[in-house]
């Protein structure tokens, strides 16, 4: 049998497997008794519901791969692969044209399988446990969004990156690495000022109590940005959230509207101080030299498997090509993936403590910081209590709990 084949089932459905251990042992881990820690924030009834939404997460997203795990294998057995590269190959295109025409049918193909799922989760689950806010009419907009988005931005990188395989020799990952680390970094200029305001209307917090005390603790750290907005998150979804979105003085700081009209003003200015630890402690800057780093591993190794016969044969391909190799070296990097990813996750749950000790000290309220990460678990029925193993593998932030521990030890 293929080596390769073995290699990429054995990945396959190793990945499924261990999900499955994952989410199980996180559902067992749950806490039915209330932390003592929460007394006062979560009811007995609300707390109790904050576990069922977690049960019926896991079990439909294990129900979700249990079906989508073997249509893919399935899919790789039967030769789907070849079967989809031959009718891009049918209207003799060149091989660029032809590359982006098969990937866009692959991932058309993905998306039509996903909606579904998508649906279900959106207007059953997060309907069920009062979250949703979503219209068909805005769902239907936002996957047209996201698709026209994937044509122009992915299709350009993808036909650039086919370019220089093609063009460029031995050498051509490495272009393709600095091509496409300055396109993400030409993104995260763009994301706030183009791609962002496709999806969600921005507009300033209006002059008041918050927006002074905003201003007045960035003045204090000299932390310049554009703007204080606030997001109409609502239209989908009552969970609470805040971010930081672009650089130097294009900062800016964005709350979800749930989140203002849920946390009082020293709730909110402690929250935006942990995100502004983040770009005072360089966690950005180190993110991003990471994902440089990674993103060369990538190219590398993937030059490595640029028209591999061994590999094509295993997703039985009549022809070899460049792009077909970029998604066939998908499923190999899959085990590298997940080992960068529980590295990423470990430095995130590191920056997270940082930036919560830095909101604490330099705005001095910690007791404010804990009142609003309590709130907002209450708020997004987040899991109290997830198994060391779900928190090692996947959790970019620490639990809650943690984190109030370590701020409590600051404070």
């Amino acid at each position: 049998m293929n080596i390769y084949l073995v290699i990429i089932l054995f990945v396959i459905v190793g990945n499924y497997l261990l999900d499955v251990v994952v989410e199980t042992v996180n559902i067992r881990h749950a806490k039915t008794d209330l932390p003592e820690e929460y007394q006062g924030y979560y009811d007995a009834e609300r707390y109790k519901t904050a576990q069922n939404y977690l049960m019926e997460n896991t079990r439909f997203e294990l129900i979700t791969h249990t079906i989508t795990t073997p249509m893919m294998i399935g899919f790789i057995l039967i030769g789907g692969f070849n079967f989809v590269d031959q009718f891009a190959r049918s209207f003799g295109l060149g091989p660029i044209p032809t590359g982006l025409f098969f990937a866009g049918i692959l991932l058309l193909a993905s998306q039509m399988i996903s909606i579904p799922f998508s649906i279900y989760s959106t207007f059953v689950i997060e309907e069920k446990y009062g979250f949703n806010r979503t219209t068909a009419k805005t769902f239907i907009l936002d996957i047209l969004k996201s698709w026209l988005l994937a044509v122009v931005i992915g299709g350009l990188v993808f036909g650039v990156v086919l370019w220089l395989f093609e063009k460029a020799g031995m050498w051509a990952w490495a272009y393709c690495w600095v091509v496409v680390v300055l396109f993400q970094i030409v993104l995260i200029f763009l994301a706030p000022v183009v791609i962002l305001p496709l999806f969600n209307k921005f507009y300033p917090i209006e002059h008041g109590e918050l927006k002074t005390a905003i201003e007045d603790y960035a003045k204090s750290q000299n932390f310049k940005m554009r703007g204080v907005f606030k997001m109409d998150a609502s239209k989908r979804s009552t969970k609470s959230n805040a971010f930081f979105t672009g650089f130097g003085r294009f900062r800016r700081i964005v709350l979800f509207d749930t989140l203002a009209e849920r946390h009082n003003v020293d709730e909110l200015v402690s929250v935006l101080a942990h995100e502004m630890g983040h770009y005072k402690k360089r966690h950005i800057l180190k993110s991003i030299l990471i994902l440089v780093m990674t993103t060369g591993l990538i190219f590398f190794v993937l030059s490595l498997f640029i028209n591999n016969e061994g590999l094509f044969s295993a997703f039985k391909m009549e022809n070899t090509s460049i792009y077909a190799s970029l998604f066939f070296f998908a499923f190999l990097y899959a085990p590298i993936n997940t080992v960068v990813s529980i590295f990423s996750n470990t430095l995130s749950r590191k920056y997270e403590y940082e930036a919560d000790a830095y909101a604490v000290s330099t705005y001095g309220k910690p007791e404010s910081m804990i009142s609003a990460l309590k709130k907002l678990t209450v708020d997004n029925l987040s899991n109290l209590t997830p198994h060391p193993l779900k928190v090692f593998l996947s959790y970019s932030h620490p639990p809650v709990l943690k984190r109030i521990e370590a701020i409590r030890r600051i404070g």
